[in-house]
């Protein structure tokens, strides 16, 4: 018997930290590169979901599919059934700024949102959705020291995908300094918020809005090296080396 509609997982199959890719192969593929003793623990609906260890420590990857609603029904599940207490994004995003270049990583402070869950969960607030600090703090320390090209900030996150109105529909967030646009941060840091739970979403730039360039479909995975060595470090982060008497 599922432990849920959407997962066939057992309690205990995740580990507390789990990194949520939307696409599948990228899990897989996560799952093959990165962790030591990995074994698939959900594979309905295609929603690869692996266990493994990094550095030692359990490490979980769950697919989440696309858009908020299947992010929301993943990171829910997993903090709600599967007891995970830190969710960590690795997906792609579109940039917004100029100054957000092809393959460079986005680092969400903050994600303003274009659907309705706010009205329907915060009534007349407009709630903020943001990531955990410390995790953050964190990321932004690993990234300098790994020398990565990336960009913290707060981000957007859409509903829509194909729009006439490609780049002016994100003119007020551009407008206020809006880096990237992707379709789930937002509803992460909602849902890990009402879990008290921790969460950081971390996008590799796969295309511009504003220059209209984009990245081959075929360099991506190769793309997501970085992306995922920085989500780990936050993960699982290295002992400091004991200093010698």
């Amino acid at each position: 018997m599922q432990t849920t509609p959407h997962n066939e997982a057992r309690r205990g199959d995740y580990a507390e930290t789990v990194l949520l890719a939307g696409d599948p192969q990228r899990s897989e593929w996560i799952a093959a590169t990165f962790l030591d003793g990995v074994r698939c623990v959900n594979r309905v609906r295609g929603a690869l979901g692996y266990t493994g260890r990094f550095r030692g420590v359990p490490i979980s990857v769950q697919t989440t599919g696309i858009g908020a609603p299947s992010m929301a029904i993943y990171a829910h599940e997993l903090l709600d059934t599967y007891r995970a207490r830190t969710l960590i994004r690795v997906g792609t995003c579109g940039g917004l700024a100029d100054h957000v270049k092809l393959r460079s990583l986005v680092i969400s402070q903050s994600s303003s949102n274009d659907g309705a869950v706010n009205g329907q969960l915060f009534g007349f607030y407009n709630y903020a959705p943001s990531a955990d600090f410390g995790l953050l703090q964190r990321a932004a320390q690993r990234a300098i020291e790994l020398g990565l090209d990336h960009h913290i900030g707060q981000t957007a996150s859409s509903d829509v995908f194909y729009h006439p109105d490609v780049l002016g529909r994100f003119a007020g967030v551009r407008a206020h300094g809006a880096l990237a646009v992707d379709m789930e941060t937002s509803l992460l840091y909602t849902v890990a918020a009402r879990f008290r739970a921790k969460a950081l979403s971390i996008c590799t730039v796969v295309d511009s809005l504003v220059t209209e360039e984009q990245t081959e479909t075929s360099e991506r995975q190769e793309l997501f090296t970085d992306m995922v060595r920085l989500a780990l470090e936050v993960a699982v982060p290295a002992e400091p080396a004991t200093p010698r008497r």
